[in-house]
């Protein structure tokens, strides 16, 4: 009879666990590797939560400005179309191309706008990790381990191991949401 991958995987998967799950309770020392889920720990923590609130307003703020230009521009373009009845084609012509200009240009502005936003939303979670680091080497020394692994990086493990709740707690005793000081410790 043969099996679908899945079960057999699953079968082998059960079976180093089995395996493993006596030797790893037989051992008293703290393990050596940990994992953690960045991006659980940079959404679940107070600090990652307001900069994406922070993220999320400048966003909607833009978005809200760009409705307006676009009704701005629509009603524009509409008052532009009727005065195409009174005037001659050359200035028409003069009038169009100046409109066609103005809403390049206000695209352009608009779309370096949301490139600031991206880069500021990307410098506000590197502060956050470079934050989060002497957090995460308190951890380390805590549990004897020499690394932490990206929790989406690591194949098989204990949960044990993964310390993201420990994590967010510590970030948010001593980080709060950001808005206060760094903590003065080195990892």
């Amino acid at each position: 009879m043969r099996y679908p991958a899945v079960v057999i995987v699953g079968l082998i998967g059960l079976l180093a666990v089995g395996w493993l799950a006596p030797l790893v309770a037989q051992t008293s020392a703290p393990p050596q590797l940990l994992t953690l889920d960045q991006d659980r720990l940079y959404s679940g923590s107070l600090y990652g939560k307001a900069l994406e609130a922070k993220s999320l307003a400048e966003t909607q703020a833009l978005a809200t400005e760009n409705r307006k230009i676009e009704a701005d521009l629509s009603a524009e373009e509409a008052a532009l179309t009727e005065k195409r009845k009174t005037v001659t084609p050359v200035a028409f012509q003069a009038l169009a191309d100046a409109f066609d200009a103005k809403v390049e240009k206000i695209r352009a502005a608009q779309e370096d706008k949301a490139t600031v936003l991206k880069a500021d939303r990307d410098a506000g979670r590197k502060q956050f990790f470079d934050a989060a680091v002497p957090v995460l080497a308190e951890l380390m020394r805590q549990n004897g381990a020499y690394a932490i692994l990206n929790h989406d990086a690591v194949i098989l493990s204990f949960d044990a191991i993964d310390v993201t709740d420990r994590a967010i707690a510590e970030l948010d005793t001593k980080l709060g949401d950001g808005s206060g000081p760094p903590p003065l410790t080195n990892p």
